[in-house]
């Protein structure tokens, strides 16, 4: 008989939070019960799972006690602090904030890509940033048939990635703007209707946002190779679901693009949606609501002698959060480490 485990979900009621839920209970993740948790705002509400109306209960200090696994996405705040507890009570904790994705003693996993630094865990394992995670599956492609000198990313983000107040914020603004009435931002700090914003998450001193050094660093993380050289640009745009992303690679050694293409094909996670002359590409609408990672518009870059042009479209509350911490999940169970 297969083993269940009790799971804990941490900000259930979130966006994250729900996708993780249902995706749980798509992939029949195998669970003997659920235990959904959040904070006083939403604790006593209640959750559907598998038909069952379950209670949200209060994310305390005790909230582990006989808990095997439990999901983070209730902000980084809520990770830094009861995560370690957590993981002190032999739960295994998937992450998906940022707080610990660059601790050197917590494995940042895509598990089609770095599945063995599963191996090296301490009690918390790290989801990385939602652009990071679709954009290193076809890097590992390249990365292992021909090495990677440089990448620069452009990003084109979705709202949803800021969270239900953004959806909001862009669903209001559409609907004031078209009526004629004024807007008042409040969750962007500028308008993000009709509009795209060079600026998610804080600017640094170097001009790079958090975001764009979120990519930087964690890329270099999950392929394992300090040695690539990566700049970033992220975007965001008046799409409600699904980043998309332009990618430049310059690879180390000279490659066959036919044969590239057909290592994407047959990469797990990918799936290649590139005839141009039948105008077949990725867009968001395309990848909301599915599992793979869309790859188009591939072809040389005409700058560079061993460069190659991409187009990467995926759900950013799939693959980007909450599936890709439900693999990780998965790939424990399959590999005994949980």
């Amino acid at each position: 008989m297969l083993k269940e485990y009790k799971v804990a979900v941490v900000g259930a009621t979130g966006v994250v939070g729900h996708e993780i839920l249902e995706i749980l209970a798509e992939r029949n993740f195998p669970i003997s019960e659920l235990v959904p948790l959040a904070s006083e705002r939403s604790a006593g509400s209640t959750i559907e799972f598998k038909g069952e109306d379950i209670k949200v209960q209060l994310l305390t200090e005790n909230s582990f006690d006989n808990i095997d696994l439990a999901l983070f996405s209730a902000g980084g705040s809520v990770s830094a602090k009861f995560a370690p507890i957590a993981a002190s009570k032999g739960v295994t904790v998937v992450d998906n904030t940022s707080h610990f994705r660059m601790d050197p003693k917590v494995p940042l996993v895509v598990p089609e890509v770095n599945p063995k630094d599963l191996k090296k865990h301490n009690g918390i394992i790290a989801n990385p940033n939602c652009s990071t995670a679709q954009m290193v599956l076809p890097l590992k492609v390249i990365k292992d048939m021909c090495g990677i000198k440089r990448i620069v990313v452009s990003t084109y983000q979705s709202v949803s990635g800021a969270g239900k107040e953004a959806m909001d914020e862009l669903m209001n603004q559409s609907t004031q703007l078209l009526n004629g009435k004024k807007i008042e931002p409040k969750k962007f700090p500028k308008q993000i209707a009709f509009n795209v914003l060079p600026h998610i998450d804080i600017f640094l001193d170097s001009g790079y946002t958090k975001e764009e050094m979120k990519m930087v660093e964690e890329t270099k993380k999950i392929l394992g190779d300090d040695k690539i050289k990566v700049t970033a640009t992220t975007v965001r745009v008046p799409v409600f679901i699904s980043h998309s992303e332009s990618v430049n690679v310059e690879t180390i050694k000279p490659f066959d693009l036919e044969e590239i293409k057909k290592a994407f094909a047959e990469f797990p996670g990918i799936k290649v949606m590139d005839d141009p002359k039948n105008l077949v590409y990725p867009t968001p609408i395309d990848s909301a609501g599915q599992d793979a990672t869309l790859v188009g518009r591939i072809r040389r870059d005409i700058s560079c002698e061993n460069g190659i042009e991409m187009f990467v479209v995926a759900d950013n509350l799939r693959k980007g959060a909450a599936l890709n911490a439900v693999q990780i999940a998965e790939r424990l169970v399959l590999d005994g480490l949980l």
